[in-house]
């Protein structure tokens, strides 16, 4: 079968996942990622794993397909259950919620699933934020994050690995900096929602996310306006202070890059 042809979010991803690796693929559907992980000689060995029935057997029937069923284990199950702690070095999860991303590695760091990985590989679709207070809770930092625009949509890809295996610490990454020469402070606050990595390296993707949150958060302020309640009023100042917070940001960012 011909190398198998990934979609440019899927391809950044597999680009995460260091030259060796033992990958798990969780939620992996069509199993299209660790095809092309083992493929491309990326990953030496790959598990698959899904939780419900269709796309179980497509993996099944895609790793077949590909000849690769000696080196992709295709296994049926919840998250991380798929796995054995010590299995996997590499997990990539792709295509869920920040906080059922960060629900499945928690329920897996409990049961022991994480020892031994050495990165993780995320894309959210939703709730980014989420994902990185969960990392930086758990003593994960990230070394990268990519944003990109693919059929309408926009993806970021978080990339960490455990503290201590990189050259930046949490403290030191999430620390406030400044923008534009001192006019704009980030606090570790508006570092966890925009992205500490995005933030030192903005691309016109970026910008359109922030200018479409702005968007959003001015329809919220359009609807609290029409209420009298005390708690609406309370609500109105925290989302006026986000948009003046994200609009400061966004006119901070280099415009050469933009």
């Amino acid at each position: 079968m011909n190398n198998i042809k990934l979609s440019d979010r899927l391809q950044l991803l597999l680009e995460q996942v260091p030259e060796g690796s033992v990958l798990a693929d969780i939620g992996s559907d069509h199993a299209l990622l660790p095809v092309a992980a083992v493929q491309s000689g990326r990953a030496a060995a790959a598990i698959a794993g899904e939780v419900n029935a269709g796309p179980y057997e497509a993996a099944n029937r895609g790793v077949a397909e590909a000849g690769l069923s000696r080196q992709i284990a295709v296994r049926r199950g919840d998250g991380l259950e798929v796995l054995e702690p010590g299995e996997a070095d590499c997990i990539t999860i792709a295509g869920m919620g920040g906080s059922l991303i960060a629900a499945i590695l928690e329920r897996g760091q409990k049961l022991g699933k994480l020892a031994g990985v050495k990165t993780l590989a995320l894309q959210p679709n939703v709730g980014e934020d989420i994902l990185r207070r969960w990392l930086l809770s758990r003593g994960w930092v990230l070394t990268a994050e990519h944003i990109l625009e693919e059929d309408g949509k926009i993806y970021e890809i978080l990339t960490a690995v455990p503290e201590g295996q990189a050259a930046l610490t949490n403290e030191q990454l999430y620390s406030g900096r400044a923008l534009a020469g001192g006019k704009v402070q980030c606090d570790q606050e508006l570092l966890l929602q925009m992205g500490p990595w995005l933030l030192q390296s903005p691309n016109p993707v970026f910008a359109a996310k922030w200018q479409g949150e702005i968007s959003k958060l001015e329809t919220i302020l359009s609807s609290l306006a029409r209420s009298e309640l005390a708690a609406a009023e309370e609500k109105r100042s925290k989302v006026m202070l986000q948009i003046k917070q994200i609009r400061e940001v966004l006119e901070c960012l280099p415009k050469d890059r933009l």
